[in-house]
């Protein structure tokens, strides 16, 4: 046995208490070289050792393999993070995916699949809405657009308070009232016109929160080695919303009329909040099932000053001021253009063209999503991946945005050409597919060029996107209207995507932007 060694520390070195070790197998490997190198009870080392104390046993260990403990200001508490010198270890695929972190990141996953599948609901229900109230389809875009007018006023001013109070609480106000407005859209559509529009504009306003959220709550729990996955998971969440709301609307409807679904979904916001209150943090610092090892991982790849809590009333001239943000606004604006243009119309274009029933052309409709989810999270391993091999992170962000517009682009072509809907099918997958590589284009950047300003940076570009979007909805309509063809109207989108590829490539960048100088 050995016995306990008595070593004086040096000065300025005061001995560190570490009572539970949740890596115990380096503990193991670092007792047993130790052990090995000496016969007695005194470790012979250069270094200055600490004490430990795990249970009835005490022995001592050199310094270099443990990490020296330290007082963090995150959140105004006291947490352990390791020495900003020391580069802590990549986790194992299985410490990932079983990791806190990625919990927090699967409930918001969950809560934009919510997200979306309110949304779409929609799309699906316009049909029979259009044809038991003899409206055209000019005006059935009108009502699929009143979404927009209240997604338009949100994000702004959702963001600077994501910013500054953080995503937890934000997400949660967000969910319920979207959850309310969807609950309440069956009688407010058999109450009035005016209360369809009022409840579908509310439904907005609180879904104009759910991405700001995402990206605060992605930039505080996630190193930047890990952030394009974390995004890929938690879009793969929005994009899967697109594929259960179009799959399931139908189905519900059958069973409850055309009201069966937005209650179904409205409910489950519900549930969501009350599991998201009660089992997830703001922060890595504020969560009790924490391990010691994930805090110190996540607080050694944390860059200095990243977490600083933003103004509340932020800096909109200087943000404005720079071209990364200009790149960042016509990204989504671009990227709005083409999602809710696929998103309403494609249950429409299916059964216009090619003649295929409500539930047929929304199954269609839903498996494009369900690729865009899967291809989106390979897409986010493959980002990191390159980064982690050396490549910067601006060439990154380009190379994936590029993939995520130009591909698009093209497949629109395709689908234009296509002569029957299987072959249609098929480039429409291809083309949401590859949007998805946007996700690690634009949307992890806002967390890079300014995480202190990502939410109201998201808002404002989200803003823009919402203009853009409404746009392409009501434009789409009358555009078949005035020139009697789906297919124009997806040629000009798909000009539009090469269009802002090209801006973005010359534009953006990967590195900090400071919109605080001067002050």
């Amino acid at each position: 046995m050995y016995s306990p060694a008595t070593v004086t520390p040096p000065s300025g070195f005061p001995p560190a208490t570490i009572l539970q070790n949740p890596r115990k197998t380096r503990t193991i490997k670092s007792f047993s070289k130790s052990s090995s190198s000496s016969s007695n009870s005194t470790l012979q080392t250069s270094k200055p050792t600490i004490q430990i104390h795990h249970e009835a046993c005490r022995t001592r260990i050199s310094s270099r393999f443990l990490p020296k403990p330290r007082v963090s200001s995150d959140d105004a508490q006291p947490t352990v993070s390791v020495n900003e010198d020391e580069e802590a270890s990549e986790p194992s695929f299985l410490e990932f995916i079983t990791s806190e972190r990625v919990k927090v990141v699967a409930m918001v996953a969950l809560a934009l699949a919510l997200c979306n599948a309110d949304r779409v609901v929609m799309s699906v229900a316009i049909v029979p809405l259009s044809q038991s109230r003899g409206w055209s389809q000019a005006f059935a875009g009108v009502v699929q657009s009143s979404f927009l007018w209240g997604y338009m006023i949100s994000p702004i001013a959702g963001g600077t308070l994501v910013d500054y109070y953080g995503g937890k609480i934000v997400m949660a106000c967000g969910v319920a009232l979207w959850s309310m407005a969807t609950f309440l859209t069956p009688w407010a559509a058999d109450h009035s016109l005016l209360a369809l529009l009022t409840m579908r504009a509310l439904l907005g306003v609180a879904e104009g929160v759910a991405l700001p959220c995402m990206n605060n709550m992605i930039a505080r729990w996630f190193p930047e080695t890990e952030r394009s996955r974390a995004v890929g998971l938690a879009m793969a969440g929005f994009q899967l919303g697109s594929a259960i709301g179009l799959t399931l609307s139908p189905i519900l409807m059958s069973q409850g009329g055309v009201g069966g679904p937005f209650i179904i979904f409205g409910l489950s916001g519900f549930l969501w909040v009350l599991v998201w209150v009660s089992a997830t943090s703001s922060t890595p610092e504020r969560s009790p099932q924490i391990t010691k090892y994930e805090l110190e991982y996540i607080q050694s790849k944390r860059k200095k000053g990243q977490m600083k809590t933003a103004k509340i009333i932020p800096p909109f001239r200087r943000l404005l001021s720079k071209l990364p943000t200009w790149s960042l606004i016509v990204a989504n604006s671009m990227h709005s253009w083409g999602f809710f243009v696929i998103l309403s119309w494609m249950p429409i274009y299916f059964k216009t063209i090619y003649h295929v029933d409500l539930r047929q052309a929304a199954w269609f409709s839903a498996v494009p999503w369900s690729m865009m989810a899967l291809v989106g999270y390979f897409a986010g391993v493959f980002s990191d991946k390159l980064i982690q091999s050396g490549m910067t992170i601006t060439l990154t962000r380009k190379i994936m945005q590029s993939i995520g517009f130009v591909g698009p682009g093209i497949a629109l072509i395709g689908l234009i050409m296509a002569k029957s809907p299987v072959v249609a099918s098929a480039w429409l997958t291809l083309a949401v597919g590859l949007k998805s590589f946007s996700h690690c284009g634009f949307l992890v950047n806002l967390q890079e060029i300014a995480p202190q300003y990502s939410g109201v940076l998201h808002g404002m570009s989200n803003t823009a996107g919402t203009l853009a979007a409404i746009v392409g909805a009501v434009g789409a309509g009358f555009f078949v209207e005035l020139v009697g063809s789906f297919q124009g109207f997806l040629l000009l989108t798909s000009l539009l995507y090469f269009s802002a590829a090209l801006f973005w490539n010359i534009f953006s960048t990967g590195e900090r932007v400071n919109f605080d100088e001067g002050t």
